[in-house]
């Protein structure tokens, strides 16, 4: 899957062949219409993420911000615009292609953790690996040292039922990095969580990277979360009002 020039940060058309960029929306439309109500949850948004940049997506509840995510991930198909990841145009690939990128180039760490309560940490993390058609010894061995890397090397046999709200997200995140995407996208990562555990995740994805120089997309509602990341974007009725670097940052 080649690679193609991506529009610049100016509104006169010129490309930049290389750059830094992971993340290009242009012109971003996404409308849900129902036959008898119409609702444009992005109006227009566009954005650039650079590689290795760690962005929070803020705003309120309704505002667009898990509908932004379902789109730059290419979960949801969008009305208008355009999208490109790591240098590849979405409305460029069909469904199958789509599957496929996510699960090359893409993490996701989700609110409720969407971890199988049969499985344990190690077979949850590996998940992935096996489903590509990776390995087995390979996959579990991958599996193990990003468990490790987020604190769970004396879990991995453990079932989700078995941890802590803080540790079965911590697994969400080792099985979001075990294939080695190029960024990660969150939705309220920490949502379920309460704040002493919240600061302990966030320890954990602050290190993440730092070491390992990840980019990260989060949506949330937690101030916490923004203050944790590199540059908050403030969404509302669609659009991105504003772009800022929080104080700890």
């Amino acid at each position: 899957m080649a690679t193609e020039t991506v529009p610049n940060n100016g509104s006169n058309g010129a490309t930049a062949p290389k750059d830094d960029r992971i993340v290009v929306a242009r012109k971003l439309t996404k409308t849900y219409d129902s036959g008898e109500i119409e609702v444009r949850a992005l109006r227009g948004v566009n954005l650039d993420v650079r590689r290795g940049e760690m962005v929070a997506v803020m705003g309120p509840s309704g505002c667009g911000k898990t509908t932004l995510l379902n789109c730059l991930s290419s979960i949801d198909d969008i009305t208008a615009g355009e999208v490109w990841i790591a240098g590849h145009r979405l409305s460029k690939m069909n469904d199958n292609e789509k599957t496929d990128f996510r699960a090359m180039k893409m993490g996701f760490i989700f609110q409720n953790y969407n971890l199988l309560p049969v499985l344990k940490s190690v077979e949850n993390v590996e998940l992935p690996l096996l489903v590509r058609g990776e390995n087995p010894k390979e996959a579990r061995k991958r599996a193990v040292d990003i468990l490790a890397a987020v604190g769970l090397e004396a879990e991995t046999n453990k079932k989700p039922a078995e941890l802590s709200g803080g540790q079965q997200q911590r697994v969400s995140i080792a099985r979001a990095l075990v294939n080695d995407p190029d960024i990660v996208f969150g939705d309220e990562p920490t949502g379920n969580l309460d704040s002493e555990t919240t600061r302990e995740v966030l320890d954990v994805l602050k290190q993440l990277h730092r070491e390992k120089h990840l980019t990260f997309v989060l949506v949330t509602h937690d101030s916490n979360v923004g203050n944790a990341t590199e540059r908050v974007l403030v969404m509302r009725n669609g659009q991105i009002l504003k772009s800022f670097r929080p104080s700890g940052a």
